[in-house]
């Protein structure tokens, strides 16, 4: 007997909230906003209508701003951020995202639609959210 999941899509487990910060900010008030927010993620801003949203993510500013010693003070988001950032249909079914996930080694990405940001995802989000909302459709 074949269990597999009904089709989950990422707009179903997405995470709708997000900070948005400009790359020309420090280190230090994009800590201040992911405290604020209760995120370890930030969306960084276009700066014109051709150019890409970034991420930032706690973890790229403990790699390259903590581990390094240098001042959040002093260190700007576009010197630590990834960019571009990766991002994927509101539509695409969770198992697809999660194999592009562990294809690229992602750990976030955004969820976009006509280029505007819906929200993000993670795999935290495909697994925990999107098996067990798969799971309570099968009843």
């Amino acid at each position: 007997m074949n269990e597999a999941l009904p089709r989950i899509s990422v707009r179903d487990v997405m995470k709708t909230e997000f900070g948005l910060i400009e790359g020309s900010a420090t280190i230090f008030e994009a800590l201040l906003m992911m405290k604020k927010l209760r995120t370890s993620l930030l969306v960084v801003n276009k700066r014109h209508e051709d150019d890409e949203y970034g991420l930032l993510l706690v973890s790229d500013i403990a790699r390259q701003v903590l581990a390094l010693d240098r001042s959040p003070k002093r260190v700007n988001v576009y010197e630590v951020m990834t960019k571009p950032a990766v991002y994927v249909d509101p539509q695409m079914d969770i198992r697809y995202c999660s194999r592009l996930f562990a294809r690229f080694d992602l750990v976030r990405a955004l969820v976009v639609e006509d280029k505007k940001i819906l929200g993000t995802i993670s795999p935290n989000l495909l697994v925990l959210d999107g098996i067990f909302l798969g799971l309570e459709q099968q009843r």
